[in-house]
């Protein structure tokens, strides 16, 4: 049985996902950074049926426990299949570039940019275990510059300092790390569910968690003709799903 672990799969885009996942025959890591409420969100899901499912407890910004996360994964499976780096936080608002410290666009930037590198870093080793390893970054509309380039662009006037340039960031990372693993069976893209309907936004999003979900299923179970360093979103509308940069 192949595994997967996600980040940020207490609640949300992230929970969809792991149910998603679990339904398709994957064994899946829940990532909680409370360790507490993870196992709770998992006893309810083994009361739906949901049997290949455990909670793992992660921070993705604190070092000791995505070490103690890998330890976990590597003796128990030996190896990682999918990792699906999807904790994220928004920040405070508003994030004007004129006034936003520092300091509070740092901590966007330590779980969103950071993290994702703290965690891929530390399960590379694993995932080149697999046969067919993915890596998923989950990323925004937001961090497109050429979406926000666009005055014509129906979220032209969402601009933020912290969020969308942690995105950006987070999407360029992506580009390099796929360069880098080209020559392996791994396949890295940066997948944007689309505005969705979640607690991160007050539910402000036209979007369903299940939609949201089945777009980053879709593009992270693919075969060995899959795409790799591209940017996928959900909020694209083409068949192609492929975002501008």
């Amino acid at each position: 049985m192949n595994s997967a672990l996600i980040t940020g799969a207490n609640r949300s885009i992230g929970l969809e996902t792991a149910k998603q996942l679990s339904e398709k025959g994957l064994f899946v890591y829940l990532g909680s950074r409370n360790l507490e409420n993870g196992e709770e969100v998992v006893k309810e899901l083994n009361e739906k049926g949901f049997q290949n499912i455990r909670a793992i407890e992660i921070d993705v910004t604190n070092p000791d426990s995505i070490l103690k996360a890998k330890k976990i994964v590597e003796n128990e499976q030996g190896k990682l299949d999918i990792l699906i780096n999807n904790a994220g936080i928004l920040g405070v608002n508003p994030q004007t570039a004129a006034e936003t410290s520092i300091k509070d666009i740092q901590n966007v930037f330590d779980t969103n940019f950071f993290g994702v590198i703290s965690v891929t870093q530390a399960f590379l080793d694993l995932l080149k275990k697999s046969e067919s390893p993915r890596i998923s970054n989950i990323t925004s509309g937001l961090g497109s510059l050429t979406l926000h380039s666009d005055p014509n662009w129906k979220y032209y006037h969402v601009k933020g300092a912290a969020y969308g340039p942690s995105k950006s960031a987070l999407n360029a990372y992506t580009i390099v790390l796929a360069y880098e693993l080209r020559d392996l069976p791994f396949k890295v893209n940066v997948i944007d569910p689309g505005y969705t309907a979640t607690d991160f936004n007050g539910h402000s999003g036209p979007g369903s968690v299940e939609s949201a979900a089945s777009f980053i299923v879709k593009h992270t179970l693919t075969d060995e003709n899959g795409q790799t360093g591209q940017y996928f979103s959900n909020d694209i509308e083409d068949e192609t799903g492929i975002s501008p940069w």
